[in-house]
């Protein structure tokens, strides 16, 4: 029987690994004592495993090189993926925006199950291996070296993650791997990270603020880069929350020469609708403070530093607020500007952004154009998503593919 390699135990790799050994030797190699490492991290512990939305909605959610997936996603979709897990005993929830949790609440179920999925079909796993390269002769993939070993391999399928929680294994490796036969890494980046403001301060007096159905956008340069609306949070050093996270995915310019987050506290109500609600708020209590008064519109704290900004006097009565104060207040209501300095550092973020160029691995089979027998799938690709369960659909997704490819082009 053909023997396949498959590198990496995350989500892909034994994805990858089941979809080969339907009809091929399948041995996967993981340099951790253990499978799924960063599975166990995904969803705060509870492993978000994909979304229940339409397949058409996972594209919106993808926001670069999403047509790459079309033929992943077609091999293995999420409902399918949801069904593969139930036949194995998984028992799954949908929770808000259409995530897919396990029933249970435990990553370690998921893990479990893939576990049992790689079991039924045999394959050997060989944890606490590290494999040092790949090995091809004449263009063609023939094995790979471990521990100063070649091993003959008739395919060899990369699936080691990108440079997100390094802590996991996840230390890209991989792409000096890539890279050692010929292929080219797109420049790596976090994405779906919290964001360092420029003047940590405000955010300091902030810290902790957590603001719900706000309408939040990513401007470089006076360019729209991002907007969207939900919740975010205030940090000791600048911005996290799940908007800010998918704002992150569209950060183009990382020397942050022009970059900022605009926040409009109030999506709901134009600035005419917004000076209608305030001169009502004002006319209700025209005798009290300015500071008490904006506590009705705006958490306690945001009004404060919005007065403060403004160099309104917090305990001026708000009968007394000129015209020009007023336009102040609704200006800043409606555009809160943080400059951002910097991302933080890749080992938090979430997902990796960049990896192997798309260009040298075809889409429908998730092989390299450049050597023949070797494949690809999960973070090392160059294509990411917002958070929500994309992440790991791609990763499942494109772990099928490759392997499910591999296997059928042994012939």
């Amino acid at each position: 029987m053909k023997k396949i390699a498959v590198i990496g135990g995350g989500p892909a790799g034994m994805m990858a690994a089941y979809a080969a050994a339907r009809n091929a030797e399948v041995i996967l190699f993981e340099k951790n004592e253990k499978l799924g490492k960063k599975l166990f991290l995904t969803g705060k512990g509870r492993c978000n495993i994909t979304n229940a939305r339409p397949q058409e909605d996972f594209f919106a959610n993808i926001p670069k090189n999403s047509k790459f997936l079309y033929s992943a996603f077609h091999a293995l979709s999420n409902e399918q993926l949801l069904a593969l897990f139930n036949q194995f005993g998984l028992k799954t929830k949908v929770e808000r925006g259409g995530r897919v949790f396990p029933l249970s609440d435990k990553s370690s179920d998921v893990i479990k199950t893939l576990q049992s999925m790689l079991n039924s079909r045999n394959v050997k796993i060989c944890l606490g291996t590290h494999v040092q390269n790949v090995l091809k002769k004449n263009g063609v993939i023939c094995g790979i070296r471990v521990n100063e070993t070649n091993i003959l391999f008739d395919r060899v399928i990369l699936a080691c993650g990108g440079m997100s929680y390094p802590s996991t294994g996840s230390n890209g490796e991989g792409y000096k791997i890539a890279k050692s036969v010929g292929h080219q890494v797109c420049d790596l980046h976090p994405s779906l990270i919290p964001l360092i403001a420029k003047f940590p301060e405000i955010c300091k007096k902030l810290m902790g603020c957590s603001l719900k159905n706000v309408k939040v956008t990513l401007v470089e340069k006076n360019k729209r880069k991002f907007e969207g609306i939900g919740e975010m949070l205030f940090t000791h050093f600048g911005l996290s929350g799940p908007l800010i996270l998918s704002a992150s995915a569209h950060i183009s310019d990382y020397t942050f020469s022009d970059t900022k987050i605009v926040i409009d506290l109030k999506p709901g109500l134009d600035e005419k609708a917004l000076e209608i609600r305030i001169l009502r708020d004002f006319s209700n209590e025209p005798n009290s403070s300015l500071k008490n008064c904006l506590f009705g519109l705006l958490p306690r704290k945001i009004g404060f530093v919005i007065v403060n900004r403004d160099k309104i006097n917090e305990k001026k009565a708000v009968n007394q607020v000129t015209k020009e104060e007023r336009k102040k207040l609704i200006n800043e209501i409606k555009n809160f500007c943080i400059p951002i300095s910097a991302t933080r550092d890749l080992t938090e973020a979430i997902v990796t952004r960049g990896g192997i160029m798309l260009t040298e691995i075809n889409a429908s089979t998730m092989e390299s154009k450049l050597v023949n027998g070797l494949y690809f799938a999960g973070e090392m690709l160059d294509v990411d998503a917002y958070t929500g369960g994309y992440n790991l659909q791609i990763a499942f997704s494109t772990g099928y593919l490759a392997g499910r490819s591999a296997a059928d082009n042994l012939n």
